[in-house]
């Protein structure tokens, strides 16, 4: 069989900066629906598309390509008291800042630093800027069965660790760094 439209692809993978430092081993193998639901970045998709079982390949995705180039407006200090509690350095959550419209889309952030009474939030993507280096290996493929694509991808599946929004679209932004 051959990953397309609407088949269930399992990829083992390891993640790679530019420079070859191991971002992450891939101990547990990436399991998407292929066919654009945005499970996985689509450069990889571009990738794969078309290929069997056994299929290996090396590729270098571009910031714009992955997660985006680094922006630092998504950097912000901020009150300790403006945020929930319990806070620690590396935590994410969900935060529309005080002051901000109430339309304005809410963004993730991550806590990098706490002192002094003040917190260094950052709303980047861990990757965000990275040229990224996958080393992909087609370990299995099969159809999707009509549940999977109804839902538009495996992100309702138990065990998925991906970031899911409240209307249910999976975003391929949500790769886990350990």
């Amino acid at each position: 069989m051959k990953i397309a439209k609407d088949t269930v692809v399992t990829v083992a993978y390891t993640l790679t900066d530019a420079s070859n430092n191991l971002i992450d081993e891939g101990l547990e193998p990436l399991i998407y629906l292929h066919g654009g639901y945005d499970d996985i970045l689509p450069a990889l998709e571009k990738a794969l598309d078309g290929r069997e079982v056994g299929f290996k390949t090396r590729i270098q995705v571009e910031p714009d390509d992955a997660f985006g180039d680094y922006d630092p407006m998504l950097v912000r200090v901020e009150e300790r008291s403006q945020l929930p509690d319990p806070l620690e350095v590396g935590m994410q959550f969900e935060w529309t800042p005080e002051g901000q419209d109430a339309q304005a889309e809410t963004v993730i952030y991550r806590v990098e630093s706490i002192a002094d009474g003040k917190v260094v939030l950052d709303g980047n993507h861990p990757l965000a800027g990275m040229a990224l280096r996958f080393e992909l290996a087609v370990q299995d493929i099969r159809p999707a069965t009509e549940d999977e694509i109804k839902q538009g991808g495996l992100n309702n599946q138990e065990g998925w660790e991906g970031d899911a929004e409240e209307d249910g679209d999976a975003h391929y932004r949500s790769l886990i760094v350990q």
